[in-house]
């Protein structure tokens, strides 16, 4: 039996096999990740971390689970309403790259490991809607510009969200430092937000 497999409260134990699961997924993809390797990341037996969850898919919808909601949370977290645009747009790109910069393994699972794995690409699909839909709420209100379409502002926010996750996989690489990385998307952003209506006029 592994070490390590001292009582612990049932909460404390889930949380570190979801720790120890992520860890393995991020680095060896759904289809390589064994429970074996999962339970050793673990330190517990492979019978414990069946009787907790009973199948490799069930661990890995409860990590996306878990994953999806600590991203919604940070970013809902700097959605204020009451910033003026420029500031908000910086408080968004800011908590979104700091999320990636701080949890690059979560990161991985997330928009790597789970985008290609046809089961469980609803979850992130529908995060990146949330996210979607924060930013075209945040563009509509930047803009004041007659004529302009729901359908213009919700493109430019897919637009911006695409262009975060690529940002973003550098990051996690370690290709690129998160100042930096802020800087560059806001200056993307900016340029996204002004590109929809010429009447920002607080962006400065």
């Amino acid at each position: 039996m592994a070490s390590g497999t001292k009582r612990l409260p049932r909460a404390v134990r889930e949380q570190q096999m979801l720790d120890a699961a992520i860890a393995v997924f991020s680095e060896h993809g759904y289809s390589d990740s064994s429970m074996d390797a999962i339970a050793a990341q673990a330190e517990i037996s492979k019978p414990m971390l069946y009787l907790y969850y009973g199948s490799k898919d069930e661990l890995f919808s409860a990590c996306i689970a878990r994953e999806s909601g600590r991203f919604m949370e940070a970013m809902s977290a700097g959605f204020d309403p009451d910033l003026r645009q420029r500031d908000q747009a910086r408080t968004l790109v800011r908590e979104f790259l700091r999320f990636v910069y701080e949890n690059a393994q979560s990161w991985g699972v997330l928009y790597r490991v789970s985008v290609g794995t046809a089961a469980f690409a609803d979850v992130v699909t529908e995060s990146r809607h949330a996210i979607t839909r924060m930013i075209t709420d945040l563009i509509r209100r930047g803009t004041t510009v007659e004529g302009t379409r729901d359908i213009d502002f919700e493109l430019t926010a897919v637009a911006l969200v695409g262009a975060g996750e690529a940002v973003a996989d550098r990051i996690s690489d370690g290709d690129i430092d998160l100042d930096d990385a802020t800087d560059l998307l806001l200056g993307i952003t900016w340029r996204g937000l002004r590109g929809v209506g010429s009447t920002l006029g607080d962006e400065g």
